[in-house]
């Protein structure tokens, strides 16, 4: 199962959610980030850079490991996902910004993550017998498969059949969220200890997610941002791509132990979710301003 996992499940995952997700853009997406740059340049900054430097700073606060200090790393380097976009929509966010947001930081990444992860794994694994290598070239390679690729594919038909892509987005959205699942449940199911896994990662995995989160929403409310981009900002600087992280962890670097934070990460994230659908969901529709 675990070279099926690797191999076969967690690229076809990704690159469902890429294209389900492309299916939802147009070329004016990507121009916003220029013509209307405020909350896009702030919840990229956020993603980019805010997230790996509180990674940084919680390997050392909780003295993790250097696999988990890898992983935990890999899950901050890593865009956001489907399931943000979702939670953004649930909680009467900004939709189109979160998916906006997903969209260009997973391009982004492409080049960051292979830096930020190659940066800890010679940091945090090198000294030890426990060295571990993230080649560059094949990594952007193979990002750029399962990311950009399905994305531009997923544009492509919604420009050439946008019908099609209005009525397919809901089953891709669906099918890409069991496939989501699935992934999950089949790396935690590689290790048998999941009570310590979250023994281990589980109070950096939250920290994480929770002080990430508070900040986006704190930054955003600084900026006078409208309520419902606060949301949004709030949910795509804390809810990550877990799938990315643990085919990354898995597939190119081959390492169980580096992809714990990411199985952890990835179920305390629904946990935070849950929380904001409550808190904003019910919401006014018509409520955009602070």
């Amino acid at each position: 199962m675990s070279d099926l996992l690797k191999t076969v499940v967690l690229p076809l995952a990704l690159m469902i959610i890429m294209f389900g997700m492309g299916m939802t853009l147009k070329p004016v997406d990507f121009k916003r980030v220029i013509l209307a740059p405020k909350a896009k340049l702030i919840g990229l900054f956020n993603q980019l850079v805010l997230l790996p430097v509180i990674a940084f700073g919680l390997v050392f606060l909780f003295r993790l490991s250097p696999e988990l200090s890898v992983g935990l790393m890999l899950v901050a380097a890593c865009p956001g996902g489907p399931t943000s976009n979702l939670i953004t929509h649930l909680s009467r966010g900004d939709t189109a910004l979160s998916v906006t947001l997903t969209a260009v930081s997973s391009v982004i990444t492409v080049i960051t993550i292979p830096l930020i992860v190659g940066f800890s794994l010679e940091l945090f694994t090198a000294a030890g017998d426990t060295a571990l290598t993230l080649p560059f070239g094949k990594t952007v390679g193979q990002l750029m498969i399962v990311t950009i690729i399905p994305i531009s594919l997923g544009m492509w038909v919604h420009a050439r059949w946008p019908g099609f892509a209005r009525r397919m987005g809901k089953p891709v959205n669906v099918l890409s969220m069991l496939f989501l699942a699935l992934v999950i449940v089949a790396a935690a199911a590689q290790e048998p200890d999941l009570a310590g896994q979250f023994r281990e990662a589980g109070l950096a995995a939250l920290s994480l997610n929770v002080i990430t989160m508070a900040l986006g929403f704190g930054i955003a409310t600084a900026a006078l941002l409208p309520t419902p981009q606060r949301i949004s900002i709030s949910i795509e600087s804390g809810i990550q791509n877990g799938t990315l992280a643990l085919a990354i962890a898995l597939g190119l670097i081959g390492s169980p132990r580096i992809a714990v934070p990411a199985v952890v990460y990835s179920l305390l994230m629904f946990a935070s979710g849950a929380f904001m659908i409550l808190r904003f969901g019910r919401r006014a529709k018509n409520i955009t301003m602070p």
